[in-house]
């Protein structure tokens, strides 16, 4: 199972899904990738930063998004004061 985190004011927005079975067509899985997709480019237009994370690695900072990525952590834009 994928993950797509988003980390906010309101705390972890997380979205799960299966690529196995988005690959073979699962349309549940299918429209799961694309909102994950969709949430990581609207994070993107308003500045969060991207993350592939890995066990036991450190994290990636990534422009695109990768529906294999195990898991994807969006953290926002930090304005100083």
């Amino acid at each position: 199972m994928a993950k797509l985190r988003v980390l906010n004011w309101r705390g972890d927005t997380t979205v799960t899904y299966d690529v196995e079975r988005a690959a073979a067509g699962d349309a549940e899985q299918q429209a799961a990738v694309r909102e994950a997709e969709r949430i990581f480019r609207d994070e993107r237009a308003r500045g969060a930063t991207a993350f592939r994370v890995q066990p036991g690695e450190p994290g990636v900072r990534i422009d695109e998004f990768d529906p294999a990525a195990e898991q994807i952590v969006i953290v926002p834009r930090i304005a100083g004061g």
